[in-house]
């Protein structure tokens, strides 16, 4: 080959490259177009034992990944990434955290690793007007995203990002907030708030983790005016979760745990239905109420 010719066949190489590149950056751009209307969940994660344990619950959570279209990424709001300020997650491979104590070493030997996503990040930056969402490439996914989504996608072939829950800011700031996120819903994006929706572990009963759906009575009554409120679209009464009476004060004694569901509530449509499952109480004063809601 001589000297021409080589430069002509370096060049043909270089530009078929570059159309590569630009072909899968369109791809990319074109997942997060308008789509249909993906569903919002709102996932009671409970004990991270669930992400090995076998049970009802995480039976629940297999099912729901089953029914649903399967999404170009995932949002999760958990009740584990508290920050001042919004963050969204923006690394290419977030890391697997366990941000917990006193288990076995077979759970902190999980490691779920879903690809992060750089567009779906930027795409929740520039959407959000509420406030001036920060890029972060330190967190990862912590225990309340991977140990459900795990059993969603066992594969961990769906791109996951995290949006943090800004402590500062009170429930009517987190509903608004999530209204700006629905949007996402028409790009192909599965927002997921995982929390509990009754969360006291000062009360814990240690000696009925096994007894099947106990609940204080505070805890019961909590658990059904809650799904009272959801059911009838009554959120104005959980985004004042405090003037509910001592069940309810009792029940959300911190709002870390609570806030992925507010943020779920605030995306549902006018006349979207909601399915409750893994409806039960767990050792006295922890829920496991999980939505699907679209």
């Amino acid at each position: 080959m001589n000297r021409k010719s080589f430069l002509q066949t370096l060049a043909l190489f270089s530009t078929f490259g570059n159309m590569m590149k630009l072909n899968a950056l369109n791809k990319m751009a074109a997942s997060f177009e308008d789509s249909i209307l993906m569903p919002v969940l709102f996932l009671g994660h409970g004990s991270p034992m669930n992400a090995i344990e076998e049970n009802e619950f995480v039976a629940g959570f297999r099912a729901i990944g089953k029914e649903i279209p399967k999404p170009n990424a995932i949002l999760c709001i958990s009740a584990h990434w508290e920050t001042k300020g919004t963050f969204v997650t923006a690394m290419e491979n977030p890391r697997t955290i366990h941000d917990f104590g006193g288990f076995p070493k077979a759970l902190f030997d999980v490691q779920y690793p879903a690809k992060g996503s750089l567009e779906l990040a930027k795409e929740t930056k520039q959407l959000i007007h509420k406030v001036e969402v920060e890029l972060d490439d330190k967190w990862g996914l912590d225990h309340g995203a991977w140990s459900v989504i795990k059993h969603l996608y066992p594969e961990a072939d769906v791109p996951v990002v995290q949006l943090s829950i800004d402590y500062t800011k009170d429930a009517q700031y987190h509903y608004e907030l999530g209204k700006e996120l629905s949007a996402l819903r028409r790009k192909g994006v599965l927002i997921i708030g995982s929390g509990n929706m009754v969360h006291n572990l000062g009360m814990i009963a240690w000696d009925k983790m096994n007894v099947d759906d106990y609940g204080f009575d505070w805890a019961l009554e909590a658990r059904a005016k809650m799904k009272q409120f959801i059911m009838s679209h009554h959120h104005k009464e959980m985004i004042q979760y405090q003037k509910q009476g001592s069940a309810f004060q009792l029940a959300v004694p911190t709002p870390e745990h609570y806030m992925p569901l507010i943020y779920t509530l605030a995306m549902q449509g006018e006349y979207e239905i909601i399915r409750i499952f893994n409806d039960k109480s767990v050792a006295g004063s922890l829920t496991m109420t999980s939505l699907r809601i679209g």
